[in-house]
């Protein structure tokens, strides 16, 4: 199936008017890409820094290395709200060229000084960029995409930032730390040139009464005329659900919870979002190293701490690759539910070892390799941007924004407490016991998912909040036929 998925995918973008949405999707995910670049380049360029004869001038310590981790996480908390109104008052496209800005005024902190000041204010800065990442590109993915590949979209916004890792990761063990750093720096510089020519998205002009411009922006996406019918009735809904949302009281945490499906809605972003940010996944990250050194002991796999991350970094971006090509096919509840089940065997696998190996029992090094192997890859391959296709999916245009910037507080916050509380809770419970900590969340979260999550696959919001409400009862629906997709690959003239 997998073999067969790119040809499928190549089937509907060049039949199906899907082009433009791709193109744009792309310029969208660039901010994450470069905050993944951002994320990722601490890793090979720590070694650097706190070498004596490093670029820095002197020795960076532990302590500014700590805080460079866990600062990036602490303005979103605050932030993330602030975000979301600037997203419904200006737009998404403003927003996202703000991102960028913010991405570019870090970089070139770094660039000009590695005092461990400058080091910490610049992650400060990025933390900022993280909002903007985390708020208005799940808004500006949904907003663009047809129904068809709404799911494959959203996706790539894991799958940007994983391929930010991996290209950092490359990067810094082939170019010079000077190097790295423009290559940083440029890329968002060049899209925020690029990003002007970009069209806002439909929905947000129709909530400003810019319905002409909202028609070009929807024809040039959809690759059709104005003039096409099928764009009259997407205008036309978003109208209806523009003046619906005005003839309503204006959109508040108090509409939220007073209205019992909205806020069931909102309890369901809110845990499967806190599900993945808690399942310990930044741990296995971050103990990569000594898993590696652990397997080194007994099988013949000496790498490089470089080395190390790019196969990290890989088999990140791999997963990443296989979330966008199958979500449309198993649907969002089935592959979150999958994926988050393997995470949690994966850590409790890893937990097991380290407890038995820990009582002076012989285990082979492979296994710890193949658990945080197979956790990586489950995770970037639903555990991770499946919750941001869900939430963008289960709330109208109104609530969106607004719900969107609080669960990314909510994530930031439950980051930058993980990166802090890493090294106590370690040396308090020891590593085997973390593992099977995480395992348990990653169990309760496949639970809940199978309970509590309903499909929002080719589905209305009505729709899914008559499922919520149980005055529809849920079924999946008939999948696409991809064989006639496949025929019309093979037919086309080359």
């Amino acid at each position: 199936m997998l073999i067969e998925q790119p040809l499928i995918w190549l089937a509907k973008i060049l039949n199906g008017g899907l082009t433009n949405q791709f193109l744009m999707a792309i310029m969208v995910t660039i901010p994450v890409l470069n905050f993944g670049m951002l994320m990722g380049w601490q890793s090979p360029m720590t070694p650097l820094l706190q070498a004596a004869d490093g670029p820095a001038g002197e020795a960076i310590s532990d302590d500014t290395i700590s805080w460079m981790a866990s600062v990036t996480f602490f303005p979103p908390i605050f932030c993330g709200v602030f975000v979301g109104k600037l997203t419904d008052r200006w737009g998404r496209k403003p927003t996202t060229i703000l991102t960028s800005l913010m991405l570019v005024i870090s970089w070139v902190i770094t660039i000009f000084s590695l005092k461990p000041w400058a080091l910490i204010t610049s992650r400060a800065v990025a933390g900022l960029a993280c909002a903007g990442c985390y708020v208005v590109t799940p808004l500006y993915l949904k907003e663009i995409a047809s129904d068809n590949v709404r799911g494959a979209l959203g996706s790539l916004f894991i799958l940007s930032q994983n391929l930010g890792y991996l290209i950092v990761y490359v990067a810094g063990d082939v170019f010079s730390f000077a190097a790295v750093l423009y290559l940083c720096t440029a890329i968002p510089v060049v899209h925020t040139l690029l990003f002007l020519v970009m069209p806002e998205t439909p929905v947000f002009l129709v909530k400003q009464g810019k319905i002409q411009e909202a028609r070009a922006s929807l024809a040039w996406l959809r690759n059709s005329s104005v003039e096409d019918k099928n764009l009259e009735e997407e205008i036309q809904q978003m109208e209806n659900e523009e003046q619906y949302a005005r003839s309503m009281k204006k959109t508040t945490w108090k509409s939220i919870v007073q209205d019992k499906t909205t806020f069931k809605a909102f309890r369901i972003s809110l845990n499967v979002m806190l599900s993945q940010e808690t399942c310990g996944y930044l741990v296995v990250l971050m103990y990569a190293g000594s898993i590696f050194e652990q397997a080194a002991e007994s099988i013949s796999l000496t790498l490089s701490p470089n080395k190390q991350t790019i196969v990290v970094g890989a088999i990140q971006l791999l997963g990443s690759i296989v979330a966008s090509c199958i979500v449309e096919k198993t649907g969002r509840k089935w592959l979150l539910a999958s994926t988050s089940f393997v995470t949690g065997l994966s850590m409790l696998a890893l937990g097991a070892w380290f407890y038995i190996t820990g009582m002076g029992v012989w285990l082979p090094g492979w296994l710890p390799v193949l658990a945080m192997c197979l956790c990586i890859f489950a995770d970037a391959a639903g555990y991770q941007p499946v919750p941001y296709v869900i939430t963008s999916e289960l709330f109208s245009f109104q609530h969106r924004g607004m719900v969107t910037s609080f669960v990314s507080s909510v994530d930031a916050l439950s980051d930058f407490l993980q990166t802090k509380a890493y090294d106590p809770l370690l040396k308090l419970l020891g590593i085997h016991w973390v593992f099977i900590m995480f395992s348990v969340v990653c169990f309760l979260g496949t639970l809940y998912t199978v309970l509590y999550v309903p499909e929002t696959k080719d589905r209305t919001v009505e729709e899914i909040y008559a499922i919520l409400d149980g005055r529809q009862k849920e079924k999946r629906k008939d999948p696409e036929n991809d064989s006639k997709i496949l025929q019309n690959l093979i037919e086309l003239p080359i």
